[in-house]
């Protein structure tokens, strides 16, 4: 079922290019990590993953891709619980792909969502650009070197939302 060309949740999932889009933002490590913000009290590994992690675990890339595709279903069943609204493929992958690096809560609990449900999607997809901080780093700030690749992030998936070209 459509409304206005979208298509209601229930009939969308994370394409094959969201999937790649999230693994290359996310990057890869083989080893546990620190979190950029957290520390080792929220460790990551593989493309991003959180779950389950602690310090000194290893993957391989194989093993890193099976569990962030696990990690994407979880973060969609989370969107698909919190979003009311439909919402073009490119849409859904931009917000799958916030979801995945914000985290479900914040993200279910965003203004973005908010907007989202009261169907004001551009004033959602403006809302991506919100999340721009890293602890108490601006990344937006002009010259950053801690975390420019995070406000590249969300430009892109801001013109992504948007329906642009990215």
């Amino acid at each position: 079922m459509t409304t206005d060309n979208r298509v209601w949740l229930a009939a969308l999932a994370l394409s094959a290019v969201g999937f790649v889009g999230i693994t290359l933002d996310e990057g890869y490590t083989n080893k546990a990590i620190p979190d950029p913000v957290l520390g080792t009290k929220v460790p990551t590994i593989g493309f991003g993953t959180t779950t389950g992690v602690k310090m000194g675990d290893t993957t391989t890339p194989p093993q890193a891709l099976a569990r962030a595709l696990v990690d994407v279903q979880g973060y969609e069943h989370a969107l698909k619980s919190c979003v009311t609204v439909p919402l073009h493929q490119y849409e859904y992958d931009a917000y799958v792909d916030l979801a995945y690096n914000i985290g479900p809560g914040a993200f279910c609990g965003s203004t973005l969502v908010k907007r989202l449900n009261a169907k004001d999607y551009a004033g959602a997809c403006d809302a991506i650009l919100m999340w721009r901080r890293v602890g108490d780093v601006d990344c937006s700030t002009p010259g950053n070197k801690v975390c420019a690749g995070l406000w590249q992030r969300r430009q892109r998936l801001h013109r992504q939302c948007n329906g642009e070209p990215t």
